[in-house]
């Protein structure tokens, strides 16, 4: 071969060496160059996941306190059992792990012989474990000589302690202890606090390594709430309706709220019937468990997710209703404030009005009418006619005016989830003749009672409309104050003036009229009556009602509101007067005195506090106490007899109603003393509540009660003398003389 052909041959081959050479590199520089500068990032993240493993460490939910620090909703200890399976080292000491720890947890024990065999330093086999099980497992650890495989890390269970109480206002929490309903759920960002991770780093293979290379950043606790709720206030509701809902045969629940007029705090807010927060997705009512388990199968389902939504609903703030004439202390605002009536303004009904030419007549719930009558006595009688007079006087645009003034076409802004809106008529003149008729007793619109409750609460505060709220502070873990919410007053709807004269309405109302059943001897109560019906509601017996009664106290200075509603009546009648009204007079006969707020009592009602106390003894003790009861007065029984041997106080004592009678069943127990207190420089309320922890009782006379200063000035058995329990004190009452002043 010629020398030229070999030059060629081996230049050729060299400058493809080179372009092969030259192209090699390129392309592994613009692969690193690849990986280094475009995918270098993502790939150190990937690197990472997997020599390093992130577990998530709850946080301790924060506490729901009461306004005494009672605690309504808290986070428990628990433990989630985890298996460091690489320590475990032959499949003997595997099989021994499986077979102890399936007993203990009650798993099955293959499926946790299969997390054994990983090679991993943290497997979780059960989440939320009890302090009784992890006890069984540390035992079990011991008794097996087990240092490692076995793992115990605290997290934390949600727990009401209280079980169905305030359920629709606290709320609930999931698996994943995130906020469901209620406070849990509006508050659940404050609540959560912020979790903490366990990581642990792996070798080459994949298996985590040992304890030693494991970094914990610590959980952040969440914060707590505590409440302008009251738990002894929030149980007097919730007692009240309880039986009210049996005595009237509730067919669809009924509601309570409570609210400071001056601040708008919510100091009780019932739902009955509620739902165990501790096992809030078990149906609650037994009838309607029944029902959805006879159903097929395959609508089960849907039926149960019906009955849980159903049962959650807090009817106070997401559900809306027609008021009735409960509504018509906001008419009578309207009118007072616009000067188009007053008290003697007079109105004549002959038991039913006519609108306006060719309309229906409205009838008034008396048969015959009231005749004429002044205002005073038709805001007593709730008589529609009047009241469709007065709507007529004010007028569409002014309706509408006071009516959105007083918060009705706007949500209050309460801190709880999914509170609905009222239903009215449009500010462009939809509102007819008729519609206006029957808007002025509170028919033909819908709005929440939370809207009627704050509405009522600005007629009794002077004018002034307030936001409501449930919750007062906001602490973290160390007690310190994050947020406070303060009174919030959005404007002033009715001057002062215009307030106090619908006040003393309210009062004469509960005192000679259709709200008299709500009256509390003692305390100058306010209230009116609502008989509402449902639209579209009809049920198998005809048209179905609510039945609602809103009240205030004391009437001369409001303090509190309250506001009583059930849902459906069936019983003897389902008129708010007698079916709402009662458990208003129960619920503030307990709620004022604890409140603080003064007993005055007048002349009148002085004469009538006292009873004969009847002969109890022979009687059986079921009998005694029966009769006692309808007397009104508490029977404690001391002894295990059967039959009452002895009294006190005796046959024929004056004592107060509601005061204790002793009921003794055997000699033994008649041996039992109690210390009289001092009486004298008290109040009669501080002297009902040392006579009630004495377990004594009080008898009264002297000065008119009704006056403001007066206080015990002499008692009928000093102070320090033993007694039998329930004897009769009786203590005189004076009024304090006024100091003197520069």
């Amino acid at each position: 071969m010629a020398r030229g052909t070999t030059i060629r041959m081996w230049r050729r081959s060299l400058f493809v060496l080179v372009a092969l050479i030259v192209i090699g590199f390129g392309v592994i520089i613009f692969r690193l160059a690849k990986l280094q500068l475009v995918q270098g990032e993502t790939l150190q993240q990937m690197a990472t996941e997997q020599q390093l493993k992130d577990t998530k460490i709850n946080a301790q939910r924060g506490t729901i306190y009461d306004c005494n620090m009672k605690p309504l909703a808290q986070s428990a200890t628990v433990w989630t059992v985890v298996l460091e399976s690489a320590y475990l080292k032959n499949d003997e000491v595997r099989e021994k792990v499986a077979d102890g720890l399936s007993g203990i947890l009650d798993m099955d024990k293959n499926e946790i012989l299969e997390k054994a065999k990983k090679k991993s330093f943290y497997t979780i086999v059960k989440r939320k474990v009890e302090s009784d099980i992890k006890d069984k497992i540390i035992a079990f650890q011991k008794e097996n000589k087990l240092s490692t495989g076995i793992r115990l890390v605290e997290d934390y269970k949600r727990y009401y302690p209280y079980g169905d109480f305030a359920s629709c206002v606290i709320g609930f929490t999931g698996t994943d202890s995130q906020g469901l309903s209620g406070l849990e759920s509006y508050y659940n960002e404050y609540l959560t606090g912020q979790a903490g991770r366990l990581v642990t780093a792996r070798n080459a293979i994949g298996t985590d390594m040992p304890f030693d290379y494991e970094k914990m950043v610590p959980a952040q606790n969440g914060n707590s709430l505590i409440l302008c709720i009251d738990e002894v206030i929030q149980h007097f509701l919730e007692k009240g309706l309880e039986e009210g809902i049996a005595n009237n045969k509730v067919m669809n629940r009924a509601g309570a709220i409570m609210m400071d007029v001056n601040t708008g705090a919510i100091l009780g807010m019932a739902v009955k019937g509620g739902y165990d927060l501790n096992n809030p997705f078990e149906i609650a009512d037994k009838a309607v468990k029944d029902q959805i388990d006879a159903l097929p199968k395959e609508e089960r389902s849907k039926a149960k997710a019906r009955a849980l939504e159903a049962q959650w609903r807090n009817k106070i703030v997401n559900d809306t209703y027609m008021p009735g004439s409960v509504y018509k202390q906001v008419t009578t605002a309207m009118a007072f404030e616009e000067n188009l009536i007053n008290e003697n303004s007079n109105f004549n009904c002959g038991g039913s009005y006519v609108p306006f030419n060719g309309a229906r007549a409205i009838k008034c719930h008396k048969h015959g009418g009231h005749g004429s009558q002044i205002f005073e006595r038709a805001f007593c009688n709730s008589c529609n006619p009047a009241f469709i007079q007065i709507g007529q006087l004010i007028g569409p645009e002014r309706f509408y005016k006071y009516y959105h003034a007083f918060g009705f076409t706007e949500k209050t802004g309460i801190d709880l989830p999914g509170e609905a809106n009222g239903i009215f008529f449009s500010k462009d003149g939809s509102m007819g003749p008729m519609d206006l008729a029957v808007a002025s007793f509170g028919q033909n619109f819908s709005i929440t009672p939370l809207q009627m409750v704050t509405a009522a609460a600005a007629i009794a505060n002077g004018g002034h409309l307030v936001q409501p709220h449930i919750v007062k502070k906001i602490v973290d873990s160390d007690g310190n104050i994050v947020k406070s919410f303060d009174r919030i007053e959005k404007r002033q709807v009715i001057s002062e003036q215009t307030s106090k004269r619908i006040c003393k309405l309210l009062m004469q109302n509960a005192i000679d009229g259709g709200a008299k059943n709500g009256y509390v001897p003692g305390y100058r109560i306010g209230g009116k009556t609502g008989t509402s019906q449902k639209i579209g509601n009809s049920g198998p017996g005809g048209m179905d009602y609510i039945a609602s009664f809103c009240g205030i106290a004391p009437a001369d200075n409001p303090q509190v509101v309250l506001l009583i509603y059930y849902d459906t009546p069936k019983g003897p009648s389902y008129y708010g007067a007698a079916v709402a009204a009662p458990t208003f007079a129960k619920v503030m006969q307990d709620a004022l005195p604890y409140l603080g707020i003064e007993r005055k009592y007048t002349d009148e009602e002085v004469a009538k506090l006292d009873i004969q106390v009847p002969f109890f003894v022979g009687s059986s003790v079921a009998q005694a106490k029966n009769q006692a009861i309808s007397l009104q007065l508490n029977p404690v029984v001391y002894g295990s007899g059967d039959t009452v041997v002895s009294q006190i106080p005796g046959v024929s004592t004056k004592m107060p109603r509601g005061g204790t009678i002793v009921l003794y069943t055997d000699m033994d127990s008649a041996s039992k003393k109690a210390v009289v207190p001092q009486f004298v420089g008290l109040t009669l309320s501080e002297a009902n509540k040392e006579a009630s922890a004495a377990g004594l009782n009080i008898t009264i006379k002297g000065a008119s009660l009704s006056n403001s200063g007066v206080v015990c000035v002499k008692q009928s058995i000093a102070a320090g003398t033993q007694v039998s329990p329930g004897t009769v004190v009786t203590i005189s009452f004076s009024q304090k003389k006024a100091e003197q002043t520069d």
